[in-house]
């Protein structure tokens, strides 16, 4: 049943349905389509549109449906409806008969499809914040368990100095706080209703779209009809934001393929997140992490296509805006996949911290911390770091580390150079000086950890 057949003499034909009909996707928005049509019925029988009785059985009959919508019991694969719109309007046209038709007085599928959007975005928007909770908590839980862990940092992926574990972990819980804020933000920006636009100048029938809005769960209705049919940046939005945050789920697999990888050694990844290889049976693949990182990607295409498809759109409405629905719904769905799989990784993590330390202590790292004792003797920063990098050159070439230099051969670089340098060489010394406010000092670190376990357990306390 086509809800647009009353001026067309012909049907549609078959590749045009192919290229059309919605219904096999659109599906996945019936109880927010059940759900709005719900709060219609209510808004048009306060207009005269609906007796009372006909809007108590319309209600009851969508609430059927309704219950059958969440426990994924109604029959799509068996349904020729062009769209989720029209599968709805069908049963219970079939149920109500000429009642059924009634509901759609003063409604368009533009506003109707612009509704159930947001609330399904939103409905997703409340799941991922969980999500990213979760990856919050899977880290401040790893950064507890090997907090006296010291590793080396990266820059260039070239050792540079080293870091407190710790640190590492809470780098990305930043990150993370972040895509829950751009949630957040997005949430409380799109939080308006589209629903009594009608097709894009808005219904003639005097419905209180306020109160709309309120029984949706909105803060307010959209107030302008054009841009409420139209309007797609909340898609955008989430859009962004799941690639934003896939793009930091993707640095931190590929941190943790190489602190996986035999040359590093780092950690250890467990079984429920690795696989093995069909011919080399030593092999223990990273597998999740790489998919993790593969999936990005994916994700962004979606971001890219949907802002292709809107750029040249004019107002109000166009069908080019059903390319916005499969794009959003795969991205949201590998975004969830992904913070999961994220969790179950994190929470496998074993850390061989003598490897760490030994690593930490290589690649000459605390050649900055020399260059800064002589400076605290009254040498030039400049000069200091002239004469660091010759400590770094002799230490080469006799294939030591600094700290193993004695102090003879240190001496032959500056006179200023006393035995007191050998407490500043070591990794602790260099690790726990930077006691800044965000430093990867013993005591900052400590701090910020507590902060967000805290904050992680009134999330929780919360839920």
């Amino acid at each position: 049943m086509a809800l647009w057949g009353g001026r067309f003499q012909g049907g549609s034909s078959d590749m045009f349905r192919q290229v059309n009909d919605s219904l096999s996707f659109d599906q996945i928005m019936a109880a927010q389509d059940i759900r709005g049509s719900i709060i219609w019925s209510r808004a048009i029988a306060s207009t005269g549109v609906l007796s009372t009785d006909e809007q108590q059985q319309l209600e009851a009959a969508l609430n059927e449906l309704l219950v059958k919508a969440e426990a994924g019991e109604l029959d799509f694969a068996a349904s020729e409806e062009e769209d989720i719109h029209a599968f709805v309007e069908a049963a219970l046209t079939e149920k109500l008969g000429d009642i059924g038709r009634k509901l759609h007085t003063g409604r368009s599928r533009n506003d109707q499809v612009a509704t159930d959007f947001r609330l399904w975005v939103r409905e997703h928007c409340e799941q991922l914040l969980g999500d990213l909770w979760n990856v919050r908590a899977s880290l401040s839980s790893v950064a507890e368990r090997f907090k006296t862990v010291i590793l080396p940092g990266y820059t260039h992926l070239q050792r540079a100095q080293p870091v407190r574990f710790p640190h590492w972990c809470l780098a990305y819980v930043e990150m993370f706080k972040r895509d829950i804020s751009r949630l957040e933000d997005l949430i409380a920006r799109m939080n308006q209703c589209p629903l009594g636009s009608g097709a894009l100048a808005g219904t003639v029938y005097p419905v209180d779209r306020q109160h709309i809005a309120e029984q949706l769960g909105f803060i307010s209705p959209c107030l302008n009809s054009l841009d409420a049919v139209s309007d797609r940046d909340y898609v955008l939005e989430l859009l962004f934001c799941a690639s934003t945050s896939m793009m930091h789920l993707s640095r931190m697999a590929e941190d943790m393929i190489f602190f996986n990888s035999g040359e590093a050694g780092f950690i250890r990844l467990g079984d429920n997140v690795t696989s093995g290889s069909s011919l080399m049976p030593q092999k223990k693949n990273p597998d999740a992490l790489e998919l993790m990182r593969g999936k990005c990607g994916r994700v962004f295409g979606s971001l890219q296509a949907l802002l292709v498809t809107m750029k040249g759109l004019p107002l109000a409405y166009n069908k080019d805006m059903q390319e916005d629905k499969e794009g959003a719904f795969d991205a949201v769905n590998q975004w969830h996949i992904c913070l999961s799989i994220a969790c179950e990784v994190i929470d496998s993590v074993q850390m061989d911290a003598e490897r760490c330390a030994k690593a930490a202590k290589e690649g000459y790292a605390n050649a900055t911390e020399l260059a800064d004792y002589l400076v605290a003797k009254g040498i030039p920063f400049r000069t200091a770091h002239d004469i660091s990098g010759q400590v770094v050159l002799a230490a080469l070439e006799q294939k030591k580390p600094i700290e193993d230099l004695s102090l003879q051969e240190l001496k032959q670089f500056s006179s200023d150079i006393e035995d007191d340098v050998y407490e500043v060489l070591q990794l602790e010394y260099l690790v726990d000086k930077r006691n800044v406010l965000g430093g990867t000092g013993i005591s900052p670190v400590t701090a910020a950890l507590q902060n967000e376990i805290s904050a992680v357990e009134a999330w929780k306390q919360g839920q």
